[in-house]
C-alpha cells in the first residue's frame, strides 16, 4: 500500500497529540517494512524542527503553507482541493488529528482522540469549539474508518456523532521504554533544583494547564490535605498554559496554601522520567480524557497514581492506581492522604503500576493500526 499520514501534529505539538502521533508513527516504522509511507505536514512553526522516522520506506514532504492556512482552506472555506494534489497518488490517507481533508480516490482513516469539545464546551476556547463542532462531525461522516484511543471515546463517537460501530476501532497509546525509575541521584537533584522544591516531598500533575484538567478542585483537595495533616508536601503543576488558564492561576493565588502550589511550566520529554520518579504521588484529576499518557508514564517510573474515574481513565489505570470522583475534593484529599502515608499501599501500587504500564506498548498499538490499514484497503 501507498499510505500518506498527516504529520502536522507530530511536528508542531510538543505534548499531547503531538507525542502520541510521533510515538505511534515511529512504532509503525519499526515493524512495517512492506508498505510505503509519505509523512506530509504543514510548514512548521519557527521554533519547531521536524523529527522523522529513519526507515527506507518512509518519505516526508513539507508543504509551503502554514497549519492555519491549510485549516482555513480545507475546513473553514471547504475548498475542494483533494489531499492527493499534495501527496500524489496514494491508496490510503490517515489524518491522526480530528479532521480529514478532501480526498479524491484514497480511502480515508481518521483518528478522533476525544469529544471534550461537545461534552465539556465550557472548558474550551469559543472559536476552537465552534470550529471542532463543525469540522469533526463532518470528517467522521466522510471517513472510511475511524480510530479512537479508548473504548470510552469509541462509545462517544458512536453515540454522539452517529458513526457505525463496525467502522470504529480502538488503538490505545503506549509507554515509551525511556520511562523507568530514574536511579541517577544527580539527575534527580538537578530536577528538584529546577522545580524549586529542594528536598521537600511533592505531589505532581503533568498536563496542559486548562479547565478540563480539573486543577481548581485538585488545589482545593490539596488545601484540605494540608489542613488535616500539616505535611510538608508541595503541589507541582507541570505543563504549558492552555486556553482559559487565567482562572486556574487566580484560583491558586487565592488558595490558603498558595505558597505550596508551584506552576513549573513545560518540562522537556527527556526529563519526565526523573520528574515522575521524584514525585511522592502523581495525580491526574481530569473531567474528561480520550486516553491519558501521563498516568501510565508515572506508573512505569514506579510512582503511585491517583486519577479521576471519569471517561477513559479507568481503562488506562485499572486497579493499579486509586480512582476518585473528580467532582469531590474531599474524596481526592482522603486518597492523597492514604497514598502519602500508607507505605504498604504505595509499594503495592508501585508493583501493579509497573506491570500495567508494561502492557501498553507502542508496538502493540502500531500492530493494531496496521490491521486497520489492511482492513480499509481491502474494501
Amino acid at each position: 500500500m501507498r499510505i500518506a499520514i498527516d504529520y502536522t501534529a507530530a511536528v508542531n505539538q510538543t505534548a499531547g497529540i503531538g507525542r502520541f502521533v510521533r510515538s505511534l508513527v515511529g512504532a509503525v516504522a519499526e515493524i512495517d517494512t512492506t508498505n510505503s509511507y509519505l509523512l506530509v505536514h504543514a510548514r512548521p512553526a519557527p521554533e519547531r524542527v521536524p523529527r522523522y522516522p529513519k526507515a527506507p520506506n518512509f518519505a516526508h514532504r513539507q508543504l509551503r503553507f502554514s497549519e492555519r492556512t491549510m485549516t482555513v482552506l480545507w475546513q473553514r472555506l471547504r475548498f475542494p482541493i483533494a489531499a492527493e494534489w499534495l501527496t500524489g497518488p496514494v491508496d490510503l490517507f490517515h489524518s491522526p488529528d480530528f479532521v480529514l481533508p478532501p480526498l479524491r480516490q484514497a480511502r480515508g482513516v481518521l483518528t478522533v482522540h476525544d469529544l471534550a469539545f461537545l461534552l465539556f464546551p465550557e472548558c474550551a476556547d469559543d472559536k476552537l469549539r465552534a470550529y471542532l463542532e463543525s469540522a469533526v462531525p463532518r470528517s467522521v461522516q466522510r471517513a472510511d474508518f475511524i480510530v479512537t484511543d479508548s473504548e470510552n471515546t469509541k462509545n462517544d463517537v458512536v453515540c454522539l456523532l452517529g458513526a457505525r460501530p463496525e467502522r470504529v476501532e480502538v488503538v490505545p497509546g503506549g509507554v515509551d521504554p525511556a520511562f523507568h525509575p530514574e536511579t541517577d541521584p544527580e539527575r534527580l537533584r538537578q530536577l528538584r533544583e529546577h522545580l524549586g522544591v529542594g528536598e521537600t516531598p511533592f505531589i505532581l500533575f503533568v498536563g496542559v494547564i486548562e479547565p478540563r484538567k480539573n486543577l481548581n478542585r485538585l488545589m482545593d483537595a490539596f488545601a484540605i490535605f494540608k489542613a488535616r495533616r500539616r505535611l510538608p508536601h508541595k503541589l507541582v503543576l507541570v505543563g504549558r498554559r492552555g486556553w482559559l488558564w487565567e482562572g486556574i492561576v487566580s484560583h491558586a493565588e487565592s488558595s490558603p496554601v498558595a505558597g505550596d502550589i508551584l506552576f513549573a511550566g513545560y518540562v522537556p520529554e527527556e526529563q519526565l522520567s526523573a520528574l515522575y520518579t521524584a514525585a511522592d504521588v502523581f495525580v491526574f484529576p481530569s473531567l474528561y480524557e480520550g486516553f491519558g499518557l501521563p498516568p501510565l508514564e508515572a506508573m512505569a517510573c514506579g510512582t503511585p497514581v491517583l486519577a479521576s474515574k471519569a471517561a477513559s481513565l479507568p481503562e488506562v489505570v485499572g486497579d493499579a492506581g486509586l480512582l476518585v470522583d473528580p467532582h469531590e475534593p474531599e474524596q481526592m484529599a482522603a486518597a492523597l492522604e492514604l497514598l502519602v502515608l500508607d507505605e504498604g499501599l504505595r509499594a503495592d501500587l508501585r508493583r501493579k503500576g509497573q506491570e500495567r504500564a508494561a502492557s501498553f506498548t507502542w508496538q502493540a498499538a502500531a500492530t493494531k493500526l496496521l490491521a486497520v490499514y489492511r482492513r480499509v484497503a481491502a474494501h
